[in-house]
């Protein structure tokens, strides 16, 4: 856990409107106390920039394709019905 930046819940998080994750600081999302990711609201282009780079540094590692893992989700939904 960080002590630069505050955290917030993930149950939290998903309640909060699009106007106020605009004005929500950088921060980590927890849920049921383990991290889950890093929230990062950049407020000027060279913060987005540099966050995009380690995004796709992270990315080299591992993890699905959001359009991917959507797409599962809704075929497991569609055999559940």
């Amino acid at each position: 856990m960080s002590t630069l930046i505050p955290t917030i819940s993930l149950t939290d998080l998903k309640h909060l409107k699009v106007s106020e994750l605009k004005r929500l600081k950088s921060c980590e999302v927890f849920f049921n106390g383990e991290y889950l990711f890093t929230f990062i609201n950049p407020d000027n282009d060279y913060i987005r920039t540099q966050t995009e780079g380690l995004a796709s540094l992270s990315n080299t590692q591992g993890g699905e394709d959001p359009e991917a893992l959507l797409r599962k989700e809704e075929v497991e939904y569609a055999s559940h019905k």
